[in-house]
């Protein structure tokens, strides 16, 4: 039984083939505008550790 499974690790070492040009570029756009999201991301809550931080401290006056 087991003689007639297919091992896939075995399928590793064969040559790659090449992705068509349409589905490279689909992806290639689609990690941009998933990268494009996170640099958004990043940079609308960069600031709010700060801002909190800065509404938190209080001022010793003597």
């Amino acid at each position: 039984m087991a003689d007639n499974s297919k091992n896939p690790f075995r399928e590793l070492d064969k040559k790659l083939r090449d992705v068509p040009p349409e589905m490279r570029k689909k992806v290639m756009h689609d990690v941009a505008i998933a990268k494009f999201i996170m640099d958004m991301a990043v940079l609308v809550t960069s600031n709010y550790g700060h801002l909190i931080r800065g509404l938190l401290k209080t001022n010793k006056r003597n």
